[in-house]
């Protein structure tokens, strides 16, 4: 028997679905257009996949998945498929996250 990973809720029951539409923040518009331009949809080079994408999502601890909104999933996973392409390292990670803190700090 193939075991169910957390995020996997395919037949279970999870709550009722919101259906109206809502605005999206600036950040999330933010996180969606950074993903168009990852993926090459609107870009010179392809650095993500939508596999990648999923994939980091469906890794992330059950305790950190359910605490997570849907955009913040996505921003952990386009961080993590950088850092394993190679593309930032998480040294550079680390300096720009102290850069932004001083200067909307």
């Amino acid at each position: 028997m193939i075991e169910r990973s957390h995020h996997d809720m395919g037949g279970l029951p999870a709550g009722k679905v919101e259906r109206s539409e809502h605005d999206y923040a600036q950040w999330e518009r933010r996180v969606d257009a950074l993903m168009v331009l990852l993926s090459g949809i609107k870009g010179p080079k392809k650095l993500l996949t939508v596999d990648e994408l999923r994939k980091n999502i469906e890794a992330l601890g059950p305790e950190a998945y359910d605490k997570m909104s849907y955009y913040e999933r996505w921003v952990t996973s386009i961080t993590q498929s950088m850092i394993q392409r190679g593309v930032i390292s998480t040294e550079e990670l680390a300096r720009k996250m102290v850069e932004v803190e001083r200067r909307d700090g």
